[in-house]
């Protein structure tokens, strides 16, 4: 999806695309389970966007995903987007996702492979808002939740409620100190919204994601990367799909250096004093 707004000033610079995605490090905690296939990708986008599209294309049919309507997922350039048409209405209506060489379609285009059910339920979703709300100066608080989603969300899994609680109140000490050794236990993140992902490439302590809280079994925590992912997917776009309403108050924010493993920093208790990232809410006296 493209944003109404810029999530983050860096986000609507779009540098040179060579010394972009050059920058990608694949041992990043965020980026490593998009490893095996970005770091293909990163070649092919290194040689030129149309190298690219051939190798996402070639992908594309090779996987047989379909988008939010049941059409062939294909990508394409830019230009192919008539003036004045919808984003998310044209890919639904032909399967063919508008593509830019840069960041942000890079990782759009890695999260489709990933969670391809999840996107596909987005993708409808927006569609249908479109079609029975039409469009206007701006998308509307249902348009806006599904946006937030695809470009920012982070999906925490938890077997244990109270770590789902200490999300939802702000409880970073927690969430984050008492609680560390949970991480990779009985709770995990992964990163979903491309935006938040571009955002990565050069992480800031505030990069915060939108939190979809996910409740999964313990068993899913003995399950390889794969596995996990196939139950994620389907297991988040069928909660999405039954939904009546999607809204913004539905997200928990997470600021997401402070995810244990995910930064050196934060090793250190006081990483987390930093109010001006990780703040009380409004549950625990913040404002």
């Amino acid at each position: 999806m493209r944003p109404v707004t810029s999530l983050h000033p860096a986000a609507a610079e779009h540098p040179a695309p060579a010394a972009s995605f050059a920058a990608i490090d694949w041992q990043k905690p965020w980026f490593a389970p998009f490893a095996p296939r970005g770091a293909r990708w990163q070649r092919a986008a290194l040689a030129g966007e149309q190298n690219w599209l051939q190798v996402l294309n070639a992908d594309a049919q090779q996987s047989g995903q379909s988008t939010g309507r049941g059409l062939p997922l294909t990508f394409v350039a830019q230009h192919m987007l008539a003036p004045g048409s919808a984003y998310e209405a044209h890919i639904a209506a032909t399967g063919c996702v508008p593509t830019r060489h840069n960041l942000h379609d890079f990782f759009n285009a890695l999260v489709w492979f990933r969670f391809p059910q999840i996107k596909a339920v987005l993708n409808a979703r927006q569609a249908h808002a479109i079609e029975t709300q039409g469009i206007g100066p701006t998308r509307g608080s249902k348009r806006d939740a599904l946006t937030l989603f695809d470009e920012n969300a982070l999906l925490f899994v938890s077997s244990d409620p109270a770590l789902s609680a200490a999300l939802r109140e702000f409880d970073w000490s927690r969430l984050f100190t008492t609680e560390r050794p949970a991480w990779g236990q009985r709770c995990e993140a992964h990163s979903f919204g491309h935006a938040l992902l571009e955002k990565l490439v050069t992480p800031y302590k505030a990069c915060t994601a939108h939190t979809w809280i996910v409740e999964a079994p313990a068993v899913y925590f003995s399950w390889p990367l794969g596995q996990r992912d196939a139950w994620l997917d389907s297991t988040v776009s069928a909660g999405l799909a039954a939904l009546p309403t999607l809204t913004s108050r539905m997200f928990a924010p997470l600021p997401v250096l402070g995810i244990p493993g995910w930064w050196a920093d934060n090793q250190c208790p006081s990483f987390y004093a930093d109010v001006a990232v990780f703040r009380p809410g409004r549950r625990n006296g913040g404002r």
